[in-house]
């Protein structure tokens, strides 16, 4: 997608789980575009200082604060240090989200309650905390889905519900919090983020794909930055980022 340069100039972003993977994708396109971002990690502090470095050498300014997305306490701590480092939020990505392959059968009720608490109590915990500070700058929230939660995967079904729940909760935001800001969701289908362990599966899955190939981080972050700069006027929108491997 061809961005403008600089058409997020004087803009906010807030990157959940940012460090690294599809987050540091999008931070760093986010910033290319110009925006001041601030990303979030909860272990990967190393990653996230290597982002921050990367940021500022595309001629960006950032930060890392740690947050667990889960934790009520932990997210009104970051989101408070962001808006006090950087004067508020205009676009909130709640990208920190967490996967697993389980079969139904071993599927423990801990793990079901593990990634729901990531995936879906994270993102509603923090649009909640930064809700005034977008409202105030008619902002905008983007939510990490999944084609998982349009697809059903059988070893995946605590992960699959967990993203319908998002795509759900995009939907619902969307409407609670209209008109002041607009809410819409990307839904990344095959990523191959390059690695080597997962080299076999993703090559069978682009000979699925109809474009034959999978996606990069570089087609989320495009998906991303569309929902970014949009007309205010598109909300509630799950856009499904996977080369018609859903179709």
């Amino acid at each position: 997608m061809a961005i403008e340069p600089k058409q997020l100039r004087n803009k906010v972003v807030l990157v959940t789980g940012g460090a690294k993977r599809l987050g540091r994708s999008a931070a760093l396109s986010l910033t290319a575009a110009g925006a001041t971002v601030a990303i979030t990690y909860l272990r990967s502090k190393d990653e996230a200082e290597t982002t921050l470095q990367e940021i500022e050498e595309i001629g960006g300014q950032g930060i890392a604060v740690r947050c667990d997305v889960t934790n009520v306490s932990s997210v009104r701590k970051a989101v408070g240090t962001v808006v006090r480092r950087l004067g508020g939020i205009d676009v909130l990505v709640n990208n920190a989200g967490t996967y697993e392959t389980v079969a139904f059968d071993e599927l423990t009720v801990p793990q079901w309650d593990a990634i729901f608490a990531t995936n879906v109590r994270g993102p509603f915990l923090v649009s909640k905390e930064a809700l005034p500070h977008l409202r105030a700058r008619k902002g905008r929230i983007i939510n990490l889905g999944s084609l998982g939660g349009l697809r059903a995967w059988a070893s995946h079904a605590h992960y699959c519900s967990s993203k319908a729940a998002l795509h759900m909760l995009t939907k619902a935001m969307a409407k609670a919090l209209a008109p002041e800001i607009a809410v819409n969701c990307v839904a990344p289908g095959m990523i191959d983020l390059g690695e080597k362990s997962a080299a076999d599966f993703m090559k069978r899955m682009s000979k699925l794909t109809p474009m034959r190939r999978n996606g990069s981080g570089q087609d989320i972050a495009a998906a991303i930055l569309f929902f970014a700069n949009m007309p205010h006027f598109i909300t509630g929108q799950i856009l499904t980022v996977d080369g018609g491997l859903g179709l």
